[in-house]
């Protein structure tokens, strides 16, 4: 009686048992996964010069912005496979792929085969996010088929085949989709919200608008209708210009065609990215997005100060809504970097006597480097926000070209796995940063 109601005891005890390390180690599988959410910001063309002047001219010298509070940073290294300085995409593609590529690619090697990723696929972390059933958008300031997104979900021969790059894009299955272009998702002849008759670009007769609206996409055209969208809408295509959301030229040519630095209904990145994130949150998976602030590029390279420091803090203010956003949900890791350095943009700094308030700046350097004011060259100077005593300064943005350089660019990161982001990171460590964040693998160089 006694040994049958110990064997009964025993088994007892060791179902018991079995449960409670079973119940224990799942508990401890949903509390310590390894994979989160990834929000990979890419404020294209700037250095840490670029981010300081921007620093002076909206919180002053004491001041901080939001990119400034992210927890982690790196000295950031950006040399292609066969240059030193990067393009808009072959950056994009090694922030893709974890793959150094040529400075031509977009998505190709010189031999014309399509880059295998360093997980060993011949997918871009989007592409394998989007096979892995998780929740994928772009976000882009200019065109559709800017590199620095579109090279996560297109790949083609040259990156001036924007008709094919966009209609890759609409094809790839991401969730959501916002950015400038209209005139390269109409065939000729068709006018659009944006883009008139004669400014639609396609010649292969397809309206890849309408091609949206059949893979289930809801299309909105202006800052209302986003902000309007509900959170459980499944699918989100914006067009929110007929082509940059900004106006790129020099201070003196929009003064000339009263342009506006960016177009008046489109949202900013900033706000594109608060209802991206609201969306996808309600999907209950984890996410990728990709957001490019081109206009700091842009403006750059056309030697625009103001333009540019305007589209620098566009994206701190999409920073802003991302640490928020990780506040609430810890498991989410943002990463920020350039690839290059547009302009060469340096901030001289003077006395209030060498610089007065009301007096247009010299034109240039004493070594001949152009200067710009608030308005251009030969304006007034910049006046930066209050310092802790409520002082301002007078300062000039000095340009040393128009072309992307090899300048100080700092990549920083915040929340989920922030901490494996310090020291000297190479460019295709963005990609196994976003690769470990994501689908908790660690990847060997």
């Amino acid at each position: 009686m006694f040994k049958r109601l110990d064997k009964k005891v025993i088994g007892f005890i060791l179902l018991a048992l079995i449960f409670a390390l079973s119940y224990q180690q799942h508990i401890f599988a949903k509390n310590t996964s390894t994979q989160g959410n990834v929000i990979f910001i890419h404020p294209d063309g700037t250095s840490a010069a670029h981010w300081g002047a921007t620093r002076i001219l909206y919180q002053g010298a004491d001041g901080r912005l939001n990119w400034d509070k992210m927890s982690n940073l790196a000295v950031y290294l950006g040399h292609m496979k066969n240059q030193l300085s990067a393009t808009s995409n072959g950056g994009a593609v090694t922030h893709a792929t974890g793959v150094k590529v040529n400075a031509d690619s977009f998505g190709w090697d010189e031999n014309g085969k399509p880059i295998v990723a360093l997980s060993g696929k011949p997918q871009t972390i989007m592409e394998e996010a989007i096979s892995a059933g998780k929740a994928t958008a772009i976000i882009n300031s200019g065109v559709i088929h800017e590199p620095g997104t579109a090279a996560f979900l297109a790949k083609t021969a040259s990156r001036r085949n924007f008709a094919d790059i966009t209609k890759q894009i609409v094809e790839s299955g991401a969730d959501v989709i916002l950015g400038g272009g209209e005139m390269w998702y109409l065939p000729k002849g068709v006018a659009g919200r944006h883009s008139t008759a004669a400014q639609s670009q396609r010649t292969d007769n397809l309206n890849l608008v309408e091609i949206a609206k059949k893979k289930g996409y809801t299309v909105v055209y202006n800052r209302d209708e986003l902000l309007q969208l509900p959170t459980n809408t499944q699918k989100v295509l914006g067009i929110f210009a007929a082509d940059d959301t900004y106006n790129d030229d020099t201070e003196e040519n929009l003064k000339k065609q009263n342009l506006p630095l960016y177009v008046s209904t489109a949202p900013t990145v900033a706000e594109q990215l608060d209802v991206t994130l609201k969306i996808l949150s309600q999907k209950r998976k984890n996410f990728l997005i990709v957001l490019e602030e081109e206009g700091t590029d842009n403006f750059g390279n056309y030697n625009n100060a103001i333009g540019c420091l305007t589209a620098l803090k566009r994206a701190d203010d999409a920073v802003g809504v991302a640490m928020k956003f990780i506040e609430k949900n810890p498991k989410t890791l943002l990463v920020t970097a350039a690839d290059s350095d547009a302009g060469g943009l340096e901030l001289v700094g003077a006395t209030e006597k060498e610089f007065p308030f009301d007096k247009p700046l010299p034109e240039k350097g004493k070594n001949g480097a152009p200067w710009d004011g608030k308005e251009g060259t030969g304006t007034l100077p910049f006046i930066s926000a209050p310092d802790k005593q409520g002082r301002r300064f007078p300062f000039a943005i000095s340009w040393s070209g128009f072309g992307d350089n090899a300048g100080g660019i700092i990549a920083k990161a915040h929340g989920f796995n922030a901490g494996l982001l310090n020291g000297t990171v190479d460019n295709t460590d963005i990609y196994r940063l976003m690769y470990r964040s994501l689908f908790g693998k660690e990847l060997s160089r």
